[in-house]
């Protein structure tokens, strides 16, 4: 009579033979689908084999994928696809369905962010999980601020970093910092260089030597942003908060509205109050305290979303206000 140990090594030696013939029953459909023949015997050659044998690739590979546990998947972040209407060249298959995408022109959509392609109507079922690759991304300014951050894996815009540094080293003391406006020329020099060199633009004194051109290359920047810092699903909660008269009140209200900010907008503003608080603490030199920054930088990290014209200038002074609060209570709300 066999032993037990004998009968779990027959059972496991079975197990292994059912997954190998499930393995080859799912190339066996995949190949059926595509009309081509496995195995050791070789197909005929004719045009359409190198589409097929992409295809079958294509194929597995997003049956591999659809077979992952959650577990063994890339941790996921928010961060929206940006769809655009493209005509592809070539044949193409959808990232999401594996349907072929049919048509000459305008066959699907594309992420300009990092390349995926999908039917336009499956385009609305892809999950959040954009992963913005640097060969998508052309521009410095103008562009996204997550999609920028995401795309060179850095904690905040390399704008936003390298301004203030170049700022703090030797622009702090400087009469009017932020209020005067650096010669519009040069200013747009640096943002031309920024999104030409990235990283590796030249913002020290021998580029240029008035500060005030580096301040105004930040606010561009600031103001060029599709989605300002304090983010329009945000703006209507800081509006609120600054209408309230208790100050105790004003202060848990626009904690709570810090708390809807995305991650890389609610860094980019922790770090820009920082500086800004620094900028006041030399208020006897640069003559800029809390409620003159206020007033420059609330239109600027603020833009009031689909309102019109009459409400939007209503809203200046609540603008003003928020950044006053933020800027004041620096320490206690970052």
């Amino acid at each position: 009579m066999p032993s037990r140990e004998s009968y779990e090594v027959h059972k496991g030696d079975k197990s292994l033979v059912h997954k190998a013939k499930r393995e080859a029953n799912q190339e066996d459909i995949l190949a059926a689908a595509l009309g081509m023949r496995m195995g050791p015997q070789k197909p005929p050659a004719t045009i359409w084999q190198p589409l097929k044998l992409f295809a079958y690739s294509q194929l597995t590979s997003l049956v591999r994928r659809a077979t992952l546990k959650e577990s063994d998947r890339a941790p996921k972040y928010e961060k929206v696809h940006n769809f655009k209407v493209h005509t592809f060249r070539g044949p193409h298959w959808c990232e999401h369905c594996a349907n072929f995408m049919w048509g000459l022109t305008a066959q699907g959509v594309k992420c300009a962010d990092c390349g995926l392609n999908v039917h336009k109507q499956c385009s609305a079922m892809v999950p959040n999980d954009c992963k913005p690759d640097l060969k998508h991304v052309r521009k410095v300014y103008s562009c996204d601020l997550t999609t920028l951050v995401k795309a060179y894996n850095t904690a905040r815009p390399m704008v936003v970093d390298m301004c203030i540094r170049e700022i703090e080293s030797r622009g702090l003391k400087s009469e009017g910092l932020y209020r005067i406006s650096g010669f519009s020329d040069s200013v747009e020099d640096v943002k031309v260089a920024f999104d030409r060199d990235g990283e590796k633009t030249d913002i020290s004194v021998n580029a240029y030597e008035d500060i005030n051109i580096i301040t105004g290359a930040l606010k561009l920047y600031l103001r060029d942003l599709p989605v300002p810092v304090i983010s329009y699903d945000a703006y209507p909660r800081f509006i609120e908060a600054a209408k309230l008269d208790d100050p105790e009140k004003k202060l848990e209200a626009v904690r709570e509205a810090l708390a809807l900010l995305p991650p890389s907008h609610s860094e980019t503003l922790k770090y820009l109050m920082a500086h800004l608080k620094k900028v006041t603490l030399n208020e006897k030199d640069n003559l800029m305290n809390a409620e003159n920054l206020a007033i420059v930088f609330g239109p600027t990290l603020m833009r009031a979303p689909n309102l019109d014209a009459m409400t939007a200038l209503n809203d200046i002074r609540y603008q003003r206000q928020v950044v006053e609060v933020l800027l004041k209570n620096e320490d206690a709300l970052f």
